[in-house]
């Protein structure tokens, strides 16, 4: 399917535009100009009957039945009907008439649209006193009482309809003509108009995974300069994400590559060059290998189900205390091996609600990192309370950039220690993540790494106050 084309959707609402608002202003002008030539005709057609009137009253002292020339022009007719007198008519008379019209003839006019076979005829019919003689006598019809006059007067409306006709045809080709304006020249203003998105398009084209770390410039519009800035957001996180994801292929393939060299290495050299060691050391040294391995292998699958959301936690509600102190035992043996002193402190509260694999995934690493990477002879200090847990230990090697590094696949400040990938921090962040705890990193003027858990919100039991 064609997709849509932006210049035909512009051109289409600037057309539907024009049609409503020129549409909309050419038909109120119309129904004013209508209006106010039909006010105008009508008070001219009042004005004609009566003088007509008046003038043909005055003339029906002559003879009966006589029809009055000159008073009605050839698109103009009367009929007059005065009391005591005989009904005038001009020459000719009406060619229509409306029924039983001298009963419904008051001072007050009264206009009606008559039919005829080829135009409209615009009629009006009052009632006004005989108007006095010469001689100052009112004519009466047999009393001593005014006599009444009234009239029929028409005309024919066909100038004036021709006159509006032609401006119907002005005001309503009007917007027709400007739809047909805009759907032949705005296609081509539009297009000129988006060629700084064409231009955007083609420095978009070079621009990919294989060429990091190019951007676009400005263009110097207000619509598209948002555009290229979000873009260039985009391609930062784009060229962070893919700068991620070699790191850990490349950290990936080095420790699979190593720990697979090291195996078989140790066999070729057994096979061609044999040491003299007994089968069960030259298993515990395979089988080590393999550990280590196999250590990288579930720490990968683990974090993999944590980011993707697969790992679901499993709440429960822990004991705390006894359990952080087996965490610190765990660790007793690697503390004793490079003189380490463990310290701990603070009231724990009585019981967390957690997903007690999870959190032991954090507090392990977090105790294990600071176990391996602290200076021989330091301090570990693990400090616990009702807000969070905190870990401190010596970093000597350690800056503020590295901060932001830590949590990435495969990261290493330093060598590796056996069993040691790189993924602590990436599983411990992930894991903390996962169960909704806040994690943060620091260190302090005194080159001392913090580590800072705050479980606040996973708190089941708080410490009874003393």
């Amino acid at each position: 399917m064609k997709p849509s084309s932006l210049s035909a959707r512009v051109t289409l609402l600037l057309a539907v535009v024009c049609l409503l608002v020129l549409g909309g202003g050419a038909r109120l002008m119309d129904w004013r100009i209508d209006h106010e030539l039909a006010t105008r005709f009508r008070a001219d057609l009042l004005s004609q009957a009566r003088a007509v009137g008046n003038m043909a009253a005055l003339e029906q002292d002559g003879p009966a039945d006589r029809a009055v020339p000159g008073l009605a022009g050839g698109d103009t007719w009367y009929e007059l009907r005065c009391d005591g007198a005989t009904p005038q008519f001009s020459d000719p008379p009406p060619p229509a008439s409306p029924r039983g019209w001298p009963e419904d003839a008051g001072p007050q006019p009264r206009f009606a649209r008559l039919g005829r076979h080829d135009h409209h005829l615009e009629s009006v019919r009052l009632s006004f006193p005989h108007p006095p003689g010469e001689d100052g006598d009112a004519r009466a019809a047999g009393t001593g009482a005014h006599a009444t006059c009234r009239l029929l007067f028409m005309q024919d409306r066909h100038s004036l309809d021709e006159l509006l006709l032609a401006i119907d045809w002005v005001l309503g080709l009007g917007p027709v003509l400007a739809v047909a304006i805009a759907l032949i020249a705005v296609p081509l203003v539009v297009r000129r108009g988006l060629r700084p998105i064409g231009a955007l398009v083609e420095r978009m084209r070079d621009i990919g995974p294989n060429a990091p770390g190019q951007r676009l410039a400005p263009i110097g519009l207000q619509e598209l300069d948002p555009l290229v800035t979000r873009f260039n957001d985009v391609l930062g996180r784009m060229d962070d994400g893919l700068a991620r994801e070699r790191q850990f292929a490349s950290g990936l393939a080095h420790e699979t590559r190593t720990r697979l060299a090291e195996l078989r290495a140790l066999a070729e050299v057994e096979s061609r060059y044999p040491s003299g060691r007994s089968t069960p050391e030259l298993l515990a040294e395979i089988g080590s290998i393999g550990a280590e391995l196999e250590a990288t292998v579930t720490a990968l699958l683990l974090l993999t189900r944590l980011q993707s959301g697969l790992e679901r936690p499993q709440w429960q509600t822990l004991a705390l205390a006894p359990w952080l102190e087996r965490q610190l035992q765990r660790q007793q043996a690697t503390a004793t091996a490079r003189r380490l002193a463990l310290v701990s402190k603070g009231t724990p509260p009585e019981a967390l609600h957690t997903d007690p694999a999870l959190l032991e995934v954090i507090v392990g690493n977090l105790l294990g990192n600071a176990c391996a990477y602290a200076p021989e002879g330091d301090t570990v200090h693990l400090r616990v309370d009702a807000r969070g847990l905190a870990i401190d230990n010596a970093a000597p090697g350690l800056t503020d950039a590295d901060l932001a590094s830590f949590g990435q696949r495969f990261w290493r400040k330093q060598l590796p220690h056996a069993g040691h990938a790189g993924l602590g921090l990436a599983l411990t962040t992930a894991a903390a993540q996962a169960l909704g705890l806040a994690l943060e990193f620091r260190l302090d003027a005194q080159q001392r790494l913090h580590a800072t858990l705050d479980w606040r919100t996973a708190i089941a039991v708080e410490t009874p106050s003393p």
